[in-house]
Formats: structure tokens, sequence, C-alpha cells
């Protein structure tokens, strides 16, 4: 059973087989290319250049200790990795906790924060602040993160108390052209959200640093500086998640590097491996550190594979790949090919907004560009299943289309991908928004049948 899949589809119709990868390309078993447009799913920030490497590492480590825990042992690949975590990551952040992926990471996260709470006296702490459409998760606890009612609502009721604010899409808010008045808005609803949930009952609040569900949202300047302030205020811890924004996706090994914050907690998987090793973790302020190191606190939490030595040395390996061959830095340069290219594309009448940063962006589809109106319902289902996703696939480019939300088209290709690959990907797209958008104009029904996976 595939994940997030229309599985009748996908007996009815059959499935593409993806058999191999080279470079920022990927080859199904019948040999045709495709551009792998979203680093798999936001991982594969080296692409499919490197497995030989990493994977003879992953070799000598696998000989030498295969698997130990970090159970009240430790080993050295573990403990080296810490140290290099620690050493990339935002000041005062000093202490890992690793976990398996993403969705443990972002539990984690708040066992930490309620049992830190509980070492400060303040026992009454379980509830979360996180934001709408953004996704966290789909494990029990995360889910209860996760702002898509999509997502969330065949598992009614979560187990954790959270209360959802808005998230930083401008596109559409009243205050949305001034950057400044934007922002105060989304602050002060923080500040009006907890005072009404009563900040005594508040451990932490959640937040990307760019939101990836709908669409690459980026914070408005003095965002994240307001929301360190108000939770410093209130004794809320506050946790960046970024699963998906760590280690180089969008230019700088944190979040809080690009737009100039710390948090107190960090959750990150996905690119510190670059998709060869199922590993995340949790990464910590002194400040939290200090009662689970000084007696007051002991972290009930643990995994399995949590630290796995031969991940820590896929990790290394990683993090060794992504220095050596600058790999931030060609992020950083192609930030201004990427928007520029993506940019061009404006002239077509169903594109609305585009936005993102790095290697990360989003091209949000409408109706209408002047009253900026969504497609909805069946009318969006169709247009994004059966052309656009069509359309884009049989030229050769794997992304995401996404309609949980306002519907979007989303491009993180590899980290290692050149600047003539924007332009490439920019010419699929623009075949299959141009046919797309003939098809609106001319009131054509789409197909009736789904045939690829958004």
């Amino acid at each position: 059973m595939l994940h997030f899949s229309d599985m009748k589809s996908a007996m009815e119709e059959g499935i593409t087989i993806i058999e191999r990868g080279e470079g920022v390309h990927v080859f199904d078993d019948k040999g045709t290319r495709y551009i792998d447009g979203l680093s798999g799913l936001y991982c594969a920030s080296l692409g499919h250049s490197y497995g030989d490497e990493i994977g003879a590492a992953a070799h000598e480590q696998m000989k030498k200790l295969p698997y130990a825990t970090n159970w009240t042992v430790a080993h050295p690949p573990s403990i080296e990795l810490a140290e290099k975590i620690a050493s990339l990551a935002p000041d005062g952040m000093n202490k890992v906790y690793f976990t398996s992926g993403g969705s443990e990471s972002v539990e984690a996260a708040w066992k930490m924060a309620v049992q830190w709470q509980q070492a400060m006296g303040q026992e009454r702490r379980r509830k979360v602040i996180a934001r709408k459409n953004s996704y966290h998760g789909v494990t029990m606890g995360a889910l209860s993160f996760t702002g898509i009612p999509v997502c969330r609502t065949p598992f009614d009721p979560l187990g954790i108390p959270t209360v959802h604010v808005s998230n930083t899409s401008n596109y559409r808010h009243p205050h949305g052209e001034d950057e400044a008045a934007f922002c105060q808005s989304l602050l002060d609803e923080v500040e009006e959200t907890i005072e009404f949930e009563d900040p005594s009952t508040i451990a932490m609040m959640i937040a990307e640093p760019v939101q990836n569900a709908g669409g690459c949202l980026m914070p408005p300047a003095g965002y994240w500086q307001g929301l360190r302030e108000i939770c410093d205020r209130h004794g809320i811890l506050l946790c960046s998640d970024e699963v998906i924004c760590a280690y180089g996706r969008i230019g700088t090994w944190f979040g809080g590097q690009r737009f100039d914050y710390t948090p107190d907690l960090i959750t990150f998987a996905k690119g510190l491996t670059g998709a060869h090793f199922s590993m995340g973790g949790v990464l910590m302020h002194d400040k939290v550190a200090e009662p689970f190191f000084d007696g007051r606190a002991d972290y009930n939490n643990g995994y399995t594979f949590g630290g796995h030595p031969t991940g820590a040395v896929v990790a290394l390996k990683t993090i060794e790949i992504l220095e050596r061959e600058n790999v931030l830095g060609n992020v950083n340069s192609n930030h201004a090919v990427a928007e520029e290219a993506l940019n061009s594309l404006t002239d077509i009448p169903i594109v609305g907004q585009i936005r993102g940063t790095g290697h990360f962006w989003a091209i949000e589809v409408v109706r209408d560009q002047a009253t900026r109106e969504p497609f909805k319902g069946e009318e969006s289902e169709d247009l994004f299943k059966n052309v656009l996703s069509e359309a884009l696939w049989e030229r050769g480019l794997l992304c995401r289309l996404d309609d949980r939300s306002d519907p979007i088209i989303q491009i993180a290709p590899p980290l290692i991908a050149e600047p003539e690959l924007w332009g490439e990907i920019t010419s699929i797209l623009r075949e299959g928004l141009e046919l797309t958008a003939s098809m609106v104009k001319a009131g054509t029904p789409p197909h009736q049948s789904a045939t690829r996976p958004i």
C-alpha cells in the first residue's frame, strides 16, 4: 500500500517504478528520465551521486559496530555527530537528542518541553500553539500539531491539546501588502491566543522557518523576533521545526541563521543524511538541557534506532560532502536564478503568487490573477490530477502538486543542482501551466481519470 496515494487508481492504471538515480535525475524501470524536482520528499539534498562514498562509510561502520543503543550507553559515531551538529548550530544550542525521523523528532520536542516545564515547577503546561495548514507529521502527537484538516479529522480526537493561529501567507491577508502591519497582526493574534488559552497551560509553540504546507510561506521581517519575545515573556518554549529547512534547503544550516533568531528547540531530519538513512533529532538550547543534566529532571523518552551508529556515520559523511562541495554556497547563488526563472511565469493567467527561498519554492495557482480567486473542490482536483500533474510528469518533472489548502506547485530540487536546471524546470512548468490555462479559458472538462499521484 502506497503512502498518501489513491490506491484504486494505482490498481487500475499501474504505478511508476523508480529504479535508479543519477545526479538530479531519477529513472523508472522503462528507462524514462525525470528531474527529481522535490528531492524525493525534500530529503535527497545531495541528489543521487554520492552513494558509493556514503555507502563505503556505512560499510566500514557496519563491519565495526552495526548497531548499539543510546540507552544508558553511547558510541563514537553519535558522539561525533552531536558535536558536529552543535558546531554548526546557533549560539547556545549545544545538546542533541537523536531520533529515527521527523515525526519522532517533533514528538520528542514536545515531551522535552513538557518535562522541562515540570522541572521549572510548571505542572499545568501541556498545550501547544501551532499554525494553520502546517504539517508537522502524521504520528498521533505530531498530528496534533499539524494544521491540515484533511490529515487530522479522520483521527479525532487527538492526544495533545493544540490551538492553531494564522500562518504567514500574505497573499490574501488584509494587511498583506504592508509587511510591518502584516507582521504585527500575526503577532497580535499569537498574543491574544495565549491570553485566551491561559499562558500557564502552554508548554511550547512550534513553527517552521519557512512553512512547507500551503506552499513555502515566508515569514515577514520581524516575525521570528516577535515570536521570541512573546514566548520569553510568557514562559513558553519556542520550537523551530526544521525537518525540511535545516541542512541547507534554505541556504543555511539552520533557519535561525537565515532569519536571525535563536529558538529553544530545533527539530530536524531529512537533509541530515541526504536521505541515505532514516535519522532525525532535536537540538536544544543550553537552558532547556540544563535540568536534564543537573538532576532536576529525567527525560522519559527513547527510540530503538535513535542515534544509530551507521546512521550517524552516514550523517557525518553527508555533512562532510555538504561542506567540501560548498553546497550551501550553491544554494545561495542559485536563489536569484530560481527567483528570476520562476517569476517569468507570472504572464500565465493562472499563476498567482510565487514565493520561496534557496531551493524551496512554490507557485500558487489561481482561477483569476486579479481577484486571486483560487480553484476549489472537484475543479481543483481534476485540473491538478488530470491535467497539470500529467503534463508535468509526461515532460519529465517530478514535483509536488498540493490542493489540500489553496492549490500550489512546489519545487525543491537537490541542493547540488546547477543553475541551468532552474531554466529546464521553468520551461516544463510553462508548458504544463499554459496547457492548463488554455483548458480553463476554453471551459474544456479535464480527463475523467486521475493517472498520476499528487
